[in-house]
């Protein structure tokens, strides 16, 4: 019997700031995935973020835009063949790609993408896709739990779970969610991270008891969540800026899940971070030139209407402007 020599898949997925690409840029820098891996990257946003963080994998595809299980399924689908094609171009004595490392969108849904490619008839005969690990936020998920069907789905769908953040975490806290990620997926494994680094995980104790989850059924009354950019200006006032969102999340930090951005500033290139109304500790990025993603803030949230997200922002920083 021969062996199965199609392309290997990791499905990377979890929520808006789960710590995905903090675990991933880890795992790449370890090579926990052998050589020759080529990294995919989605991102809701038409201008991402995320590749500017990943600078170091061997090969890069970025999928800006729309979420590969549904608007941006076609692009994702074209560019997995793309990467296929080439590697078959390739003679038995060359080099050829061992596996790809798609990172969706924390907006996705991984059991779509699974469908997806499983049912594609090119893809189907060079991918396999070999698990699915889902990043979970060990601070936020129960609130993520309790008010997202998506956040659901997404730990529904794991063959591995990876629970980040939990140094911050409470040990009871982060008991009663892993019995409470049982109860919605009790197949997957389960380890930690911490900055993308392994951490150890304490056994779960024999009492420690799930949190209830209500009924999600029906549409949210907020509207879809949904990815807004704004530029900044090259004369930006950094202390007006940060006043500006110390007090935005302060007000709606509960309907913008999660902000990021790369900011040109004095000391460097700057990656902002924020998940609901937790600000990140702010990371220095190598300079690699001017990048379109640089001094441009995602917001990706629900409940307000993404003009008025610019205009608040360049009334708080100006003044004197009308619009």
């Amino acid at each position: 019997m021969t062996s199965d020599t199609r392309l290997r898949l990791t499905l990377l997925g979890g929520y808006l700031g789960s710590g995905k690409t903090t675990w991933l840029r880890h795992q790449l820098h370890v090579g926990a995935f052998g050589p020759r891996v080529h990294v995919v990257v989605n991102e809701a946003a038409e201008t991402p973020v995320d590749d500017a963080l990943l600078v170091g994998a061997e090969g890069m595809t970025l999928l800006a835009g729309g979420c590969c299980c549904c608007v941006g399924r076609e692009e994702m689908i074209a560019a997995l063949r793309r990467l296929c094609d080439a590697r078959s171009r390739l003679s038995a004595t060359e080099a050829r790609l061992e596996r790809i490392v798609l990172e969706t969108s924390g907006l996705a849904d991984p059991a779509a993408i699974v469908a997806a490619i499983q049912g594609d008839p090119v893809l189907v005969n060079h991918i396999v896709v070999e698990e699915t690990v889902v990043a979970v936020d060990a601070l936020h998920a129960l609130a993520q739990l309790a008010t997202e069907p998506l956040g659901r789905r997404q730990v529904g769908a794991a063959d591995r779970m990876v629970l980040t953040k939990t140094d911050a975490c409470a040990p009871a806290a982060l008991a009663t969610l892993r019995a409470t990620l049982a109860t919605l997926n009790g197949h997957a494994t389960v380890s930690a991270a911490v900055l993308g680094v392994e951490a150890a995980l304490p056994a779960l104790s024999a009492d420690a008891m799930p949190v209830p989850l209500p009924d999600l059924g029906g549409e949210d009354a907020r509207g879809p969540i949904q990815p807004t950019q704004v530029a900044l200006p090259e004369d930006l006032d950094w202390s007006a800026f940060t006043l500006w969102l110390s007090a935005l999340l302060h007000a709606r930090g509960d309907d913008l899940v999660r902000v990021k951005g790369v900011l040109r500033t004095p000391a460097g290139r700057l990656l902002l971070q924020t998940v609901r109304k937790v600000v990140q500790s702010p990371e220095i990025l190598p300079e690699q030139g001017v990048s379109r993603s640089d001094n441009v803030i995602v917001f990706i949230g629900r409940g307000y209407r993404p003009e008025d997200l610019g205009r608040s922002m360049r009334r708080f920083l100006s003044p004197t402007r009308t619009t």
